[in-house]
């Protein structure tokens, strides 16, 4: 199951240029979304996030 970007995300960035797979771009909201096909659920991006933004 790939991961979840939630309302806390502050568009920072951190998640997309951690993401291996290139699974995680900007949407037109302006928060992060990541593709739920390309996600590989390495929980990089999870770890990645300075907010705690991103779940499972």
């Amino acid at each position: 199951m790939a991961h979840v970007i939630t309302n806390e995300c502050v568009a920072c960035g951190a998640c997309e240029s951690t993401c291996p797979v290139e699974a995680i771009k900007l949407g037109e909201e302006g928060i992060y979304v990541i593709d739920p096909d390309t996600c590989v659920d390495c929980g990089a991006c999870k770890d990645g996030c300075p907010v705690g933004a991103i779940n499972e």
